[in-house]
């Protein structure tokens, strides 16, 4: 069953890409924002309830206000970038979420990075330039690429945060709660601009109307799925399967939008996902120590 879960939650986020794409020809931004919080609310609700017979929605944690804040930056400047750029483009959030909490561990939390995990992080960053340079010429990058890759980064200062508050709310409550009151309170935070902000882009369809009714559902259930996922498969599969999510949202762009895949996209892809298995995988002991530390424990 974890296995299955871990691909439900790989599979749903690979399509992210191509389902905003679709419905910015109805709508803006914020909306699509919006609405990815709220039916995703409506869908993990429904589920919680159907599954526990009961809901809590907490607000007296700042993390919860963190993630909160950090999760519709993340959805916010992602959304605003896929309408303007490539259907596959947020496959740079990944690696540049990665290297900003790096960069939090080392420097914030004062934890100790070794060589492995700078490695790892150079090649998360050569990937992302590789992306989102894609052999173009220095002035037309700079015209339009360079901005939207910005808007990528800013998402990706919000995934970070978001973890981290993850990090810190899971000691003391269960996932499906957690993200349940972190996604109502992004909800709320992203109906404030609604009223100056939201507007129709292009006519109502039924393609646009399915698309936000499927990010809402991946909004709400995937990140569920992934947790309980983590309880069943060992982290370093997890991280391998999960990871290759890059790979599918490739193809969903190629295949449903025609998106022109060069060697560097796939180049870049490749190079970061090294870079993020690598920080991932578990580092082995040296034999000696190992028998040292059981020895100690038997003793």
């Amino acid at each position: 069953m974890g296995y299955v879960l871990l691909f439900l939650a790989t599979l749903s986020w690979s399509f992210v890409g191509v389902l905003v794409k679709s419905v910015s020809f109805m709508l803006d931004s914020t909306s699509i924002t919006f609405l990815r919080f709220a039916i995703g609310v409506l869908f993990l609700g429904g589920f919680l309830w159907i599954k526990d017979r009961a809901l809590r929605l907490s607000w007296d944690n700042r993390w919860i206000w963190i993630g909160a804040v950090g999760k519709c930056c993340n959805y916010f400047f992602e959304n605003m970038a896929l309408s303007k750029g490539y259907s596959y483009g947020n496959i740079l959030v990944g690696p540049v979420q990665t290297v900003i909490l790096l960069m939090l561990s080392a420097f914030w939390f004062k934890e100790r990075i070794g060589p492995k995990g700078w490695f790892a992080a150079a090649l998360c960053v050569g990937g992302v330039l590789l992306i989102s340079w894609n052999g173009l010429p220095l002035a037309v990058f700079l015209q339009g690429h360079a901005a939207i890759t910005f808007l990528y980064v800013v998402s990706a200062i919000g995934a970070a945060f978001h973890v981290l508050s993850q990090k810190m709310l899971i000691r003391s409550m269960d996932a499906g709660n957690m993200n349940f009151s972190v996604f109502f309170w992004c909800s709320l935070l992203m109906a404030l601009p609604l009223p100056a902000q939201a507007h129709m882009t292009g006519p109502v369809q039924i393609v646009p109307l399915l698309a936000v009714t499927g990010l809402g559902l991946i909004t709400g259930l995937s990140f569920y799925w992934f947790s309980q996922a983590l309880t069943r498969v060992s982290f370093p599969v997890a991280i391998i399967v999960s990871n290759s999510g890059v790979l599918f949202t490739i193809v969903w762009a190629y295949l449903i939008y025609h998106d022109p895949v060069t060697p560097y996209i796939v180049g870049g892809a490749a190079v970061f996902v090294s870079g993020l298995v690598l920080l991932n995988l578990p580092v082995r002991k040296p034999a000696a120590r190992v028998r040292q530390e059981r020895g100690a424990s038997v003793s």
